[in-house]
């Protein structure tokens, strides 16, 4: 009887107390462990959204950059439309300089500025094109200034009109194209540095931060009043592309520059996600030597 008292005594389990115990004891290690790791944790978590959100925010700005420093000379304007900062361009695909004195064997190279010019030659080629090269879609333009009489926005006397044929080929010397206009067009002012540069089309970007979107906007008809809404872009023929989303603010400034200076372009950009803000500034200097 003894015998069996020991045995029973020696394989006696926990008392409900004990359990409850060790319960009680082991939660508490649990939640501050949990409160040890989750702050770590948590801060992991915002750096990387903070990172992610510096690198969206930085890839738009770096985006509507490149475009900045591919704009004809004098074309950049912006608008303030309520909650729509709104920025549009022309864009350039390429420049070349212009003959103006053409040989004496062959006057016609050179470009006219005294009537309609149906073509001139270059002295210094298009570097971006794989001649020959023709199209309707693009224009040419020569001195734009972007004041009333020498804007590009009102397709007169600096740029060709929309539908003409530029067509370029290969000349028979060295850096010299060939340069067809069809129909003629009459360039109201020379160059200084004969300088003239081939156009693919205006370029907008809306930076709605009601909406929190920024869009660039495309393949519309060159007006002389800026559009600052997505329905007058889409009016005008434009498709838009999403930059950026979740866009807290935005701002759009153009200082024009001066003979001794570049144009100056300010492009302030703040995107949020998950209580966390990220917003940074680019400033992009745009030569406007036309």
């Amino acid at each position: 009887m003894r015998a069996a008292s020991s045995m029973c005594a020696a394989q006696r389990g926990f008392t409900l107390i004990e359990l409850v115990v060790t319960i009680a004891v082991g939660s508490i290690v649990v939640a501050f462990m949990t409160l040890f790791l989750l702050t770590p944790i948590d801060a992991y978590t915002a750096q990387t959204r903070r990172a992610s959100l510096v690198d969206a925010t930085d890839s738009a700005l770096r985006f509507m950059s490149r475009d900045v420093r591919g704009a004809l000379p004098n074309s950049v304007r912006t608008a303030l439309s309520g909650p729509v900062s709104a920025l549009e361009l022309l864009l350039t695909v390429d420049g070349a300089r212009y003959q103006d004195n053409g040989p004496v064997g062959n006057p016609a190279l050179a470009l006219t500025f005294s009537g309609p010019a149906s073509g001139f030659a270059t002295t210094v080629p298009f570097t971006q094109l794989t001649l020959p090269w023709s199209s309707s879609s693009y224009y040419l333009a020569i001195y734009n200034v972007g004041v009333p009489g020498a804007s590009a926005y009102e397709m007169t006397n600096v740029i060709t009109p929309a539908g003409t044929t530029i067509s370029i080929a290969a000349g028979a010397t060295p850096n010299q194209d060939l340069v067809t206009i069809n129909p003629a067009f009459q360039f109201a002012y020379g160059s200084p540095e004969k300088r003239v540069y081939l156009v693919s089309g205006p370029v907008s970007y809306l930076c709605d931060s009601g909406a929190g979107t920024l869009t660039r906007y495309a393949g519309y008809t060159i007006s002389n009043s800026q559009p600052t809404s997505a329905a007058a872009l889409i009016a005008a023929g434009a498709t838009g592309a999403l930059v950026a989303s979740g866009v807290s603010s935005c701002a759009f400034t153009y200082s024009a520059g001066t003979a001794q200076r570049n144009a100056l372009v300010t492009l302030s950009l703040g995107l949020s996600q998950s209580g966390e803000s990220v917003a940074l500034l680019n400033e992009v200097q745009v030569p406007n030597a036309p």
